[in-house]
């Protein structure tokens, strides 16, 4: 809430404005964005911007425009009340629960926020402003409508809206950040998210080309981890990755990011993750990379993996290793791939499966290494940070060895 704001609430928002008449901060607000829509040219001329306000609002000082002008901002082209918080580089999520709970995860759980809506139509509005600047539809018709929208930071920002009804209470908002991982395994190594022991074996896995999928849940640090271990990638390969959402950011000289297109409220310009797949295949790719497994691109990337391009990667939304195998006939089916053809596409294609873990006190760990054996595909934990290594953990060993010795 800017300064002038709070000024005009604890003296009964009795500001002059310029028509001489008493003017409330919302009543304000309201007009000026009027105001902008039918002018939307004087939002690229600050100083008229200015006069304008002044002209509104009536005698006020500079540091008070300087707040109006921020929080017009922030109403018209940013995410209006939720600004703030999204701003600190800590948060992950800011979820919306109706107009008076708007909760923030920055890294230990949820917190309520002291940030509140004056009712449920300024929440609606925000909401569908948001959905419309991300190319969906939320109305009555369409309660639901999901998104992303790019920051002026750089961040992505994946939204979901829902509107009441059917959600109870007012609408609710799920709002998640998107950064990209360039964090290095050395980082990783220094935060205690991986042992150094473990870090020399994760070196070696990706020197000696083989082929891993990294898991977890939501916000498990699966991202960040593929991100560290992309960048151990030798400088002379080249690295086709293909996201849904720009997330990942190795350091690496030579990384060719693709990005897939959901369709507009038309239902067209769609350009889906199998298609860009295929598209990378004809991009003389040394490694092919998924920034998240979560459809039928499993079965293109199962193919590619089989087909000579060894070292590909991926994330899969898994809570542990041995759902693995289900998931990925899943996923597969989704493609036109039986039960079958993706387990013997699998048991060829990949071999280890790193597990990450968000512990409650926010700290994101690798929490297990997994070999994916026989056909059908199984998995077994060779390795866990409770208990250290497993039995098979030597079969991961020489498995790496021998890979290495085999690698160009």
């Amino acid at each position: 809430m800017s300064t002038w704001t709070q000024r005009a609430g604890s003296v009964g928002a009795e500001t002059a404005s310029g028509h001489g008449q008493i003017t409330t901060p919302s009543e304000l607000s309201e007009r000026l964005q009027h105001i902008l829509a039918a002018e939307p040219d004087l939002a690229h001329d600050a100083a008229a911007l200015a006069r304008r306000v002044r002209a509104e609002a009536g005698v006020i000082s500079d540091v008070d425009l300087l707040d109006i002008l921020r929080t017009l901002r922030h109403d018209t082209a940013g995410l209006g009340v939720l600004e703030p918080l999204l701003a600190q580089p800590a948060v992950t999520d800011v979820v919306v629960n109706g107009p008076e709970r708007v909760f923030i995860d920055r890294g230990s759980g949820l917190e309520l926020s002291s940030v509140r809506f004056s009712d449920e139509e300024e929440l609606r509005r925000l909401a569908t402003r948001l959905a419309i600047a991300a190319g969906a539809r939320l109305d009555d018709a369409q309660p639901c409508a999901d998104g992303r929208l790019p920051r002026p930071d750089g961040t992505m920002v994946r939204i979901h809206a829902l509107l009441s009804p059917p959600a109870v209470g007012g609408p609710h908002l799920s709002l998640r950040v998107l950064r990209q991982a360039q964090v290095s395994l050395d980082s990783l190594v220094e935060r205690g998210a991986v042992p150094s022991d473990i870090a020399v074996h994760l070196r070696e896995l990706v020197a000696a080309r083989v082929s891993f999928l990294v898991i977890g849940g939501t916000g498990s640090g699966k991202t960040t981890l593929l991100s560290a271990l992309l960048a151990q990638a030798p400088a002379t390969e080249r690295v086709l990755i293909i996201e849904d959402t720009t997330e990942l950011a190795p350091q690496h000289p030579h990384v060719v990011s693709l990005v897939a297109r959901r369709a507009n409220a038309e239902g067209r310009g769609e350009i889906s993750m199998s298609l860009l797949l295929r598209q990378a295949l004809r991009m003389r790719p040394d490694r092919i990379v998924v920034g998240e497994i979560r459809g039928a691109e499993v079965v293109d990337l199962l193919a590619a993996l089989n087909t000579g391009h060894d070292g590909g990667a991926g994330t899969l939304h898994a809570n542990s290793l041995h759902e693995v195998p289900a998931r990925m006939e899943a996923l597969a089916a989704l493609g036109g791939l039986d039960r079958v053809g993706v387990h013997s596409q699998l048991a060829a294609a990949v071999h280890v499966v790193l597990a990450m873990h968000r512990r409650a006190d926010g700290v994101r760990e690798i929490a297990q290494i997994g070999l994916l054996t026989g056909n059908p595909v199984t998995a077994q934990v060779v390795w866990s940070s409770s208990e250290g290594p497993q039995p098979g953990f030597e079969d991961f060993l020489r498995l790496v060895d021998g890979a290495h010795k085999e690698a160009p």
